[in-house]
């Protein structure tokens, strides 16, 4: 099994598991692969930190502090798209979905037609102008296909 590390076109990084180099590339660029983020199936795979040999005591503690700086930032953007997630899958369960029916609910809701619960769906960029200037806030939520879909 080969684990490797993947990247979308939006930057989100997250690994890949896959039986060989070659199953890789075909279930890549057959767009079978997507982000766990963002649901982007534009996925490049992110080439393996070379190995450098550096002469002298200075250089090599230089490139240490370098490299540990750098391998911080993934870790950091790893960890926020935990907590994205993390709270992503907290919003679907504690929310009730409308789909298309969002800007009616949330309107119903403001009126006080209908009882005040969490509530997340779909909204045309129109409709959400049109709910701002009637006082409803709303707040865009990028729900990943994958949290979409029910687990096998």
């Amino acid at each position: 099994m080969k684990v490797l590390d993947l990247r979308c076109a939006q930057d989100h990084r997250f690994e890949g598991w896959f039986s060989s180099e070659d199953d890789a590339q075909s279930q890549i660029a057959s767009d079978l692969v997507q982000c766990p983020v963002c649901g982007d199936h534009a996925v490049s795979r992110l080439p393996s930190a070379p190995r450098l040999n550096l002469s002298g005591a200075t250089q090599v503690q230089r490139g240490q502090a370098k490299a540990g700086q750098a391998a911080q930032a993934p870790a950091a953007l790893e960890a926020l798209q935990a907590a994205y997630m993390k709270a992503v899958r907290q919003v679907m369960a504690q929310t009730e979905d409308v789909g298309d029916r969002f800007a009616e609910e949330a309107r119903r809701m403001h009126y006080d037609e209908a009882p005040e619960r969490g509530i997340r769906g779909s909204a045309s960029p129109e409709e959400v102008q049109a709910l701002a200037e009637e006082g409803i806030e709303t707040i865009p939520l990028v729900v990943p296909d994958a949290l979409k879909q029910t687990a096998h």
